[in-house]
């Protein structure tokens, strides 16, 4: 079965920097677009950075500048760079791959708590 392995969360200062990996199995990796959510306490899930199979990056506007998502086909990960953090930024982020043109569905990991905070 498909499984998405976040890692990397945890509590940070303001303007501190971490690094979110997300380890995929049970798709083909290099064919599937993947991003990062996250979902504040009393907010709604919302996009913070995507990447398609090609390497093509989109990022939420809060991101840009700050975030970098890249990705590892070779080892079936994709990554989140995160800098200068802000408060703002406390959150779950959940790991997300697909749809593709052959399989509709989209793929969600558990989520990783990423708290910022001094």
């Amino acid at each position: 079965q498909v499984q998405l392995v976040e890692s990397g969360g945890g509590l940070v200062q303001p303007g501190g920097s971490l690094r979110l990996s997300c380890a995929a199995s049970g798709i083909i990796f290099r064919i599937y677009a993947m991003a990062w959510y996250r979902q504040g306490t009393g907010k709604q899930r919302e996009l913070v950075a995507r990447i398609t199979s090609g390497g093509t990056t989109t990022y939420a506007d809060s991101a840009k500048g700050r975030f970098t998502i890249s990705r590892d086909n070779a080892n079936n990960t994709v990554y989140l760079q995160m800098n200068s953090l802000k408060p703002e930024d406390t959150a779950v982020y959940y790991c997300n791959a697909g749809p593709t043109g052959l399989d509709p569905r989209m793929y969600w990991g558990q989520g990783t708590q990423v708290t910022v905070s001094s």
